[in-house]
């Protein structure tokens, strides 16, 4: 089974990519901020992360630096609401596998999820 975490501090996102996600046979688990996060990776071992850039005490791009440190190979999809070129940058520097702008198309993200994991099951039937 495919393990996703959803990494954002709002809730209504984890919850909508988590129903989403489920839905599609993926073990989940989410978590509210990037420390949260950085404790739950070495235990979950997750496939992919989804995660949200501005994060109250640790933001995304430290995390994904963080998670580089240990684990080059992770797939991560990094979202946010603010268009910096500055972050893109930097998460593309990071190995980052695609970034996407907030509000996003949820097909298109599950469309995407499913690429990189090149799970055509979960693609193709979305």
């Amino acid at each position: 089974m495919l393990k996703l975490l959803i990494v954002d501090d709002q809730k209504g996102i984890r919850r909508l990519l988590t129903e989403v996600f489920l839905e599609y046979g993926y073990e989940i688990e989410s978590c509210a901020n990037g420390i949260k996060a950085l404790e739950v990776i070495p235990e979950f071992n997750p496939d992919l992360i989804i995660m949200d850039v501005k994060m109250p005490g640790m933001n995304g791009i430290d995390v994904l630096k963080k998670v580089r440190e240990k684990d080059k190979e992770i797939q991560v999809i990094m979202m946010t609401a603010y268009g910096d070129q500055h972050y893109v940058n930097q998460a593309e520097a990071l190995g980052v596998a695609r970034f996407i702008i907030k509000p996003f198309d949820l097909n298109e993200l599950k469309k995407q999820v499913g690429e990189i994991l090149q799970d055509k099951d979960f693609w193709i039937c979305s």
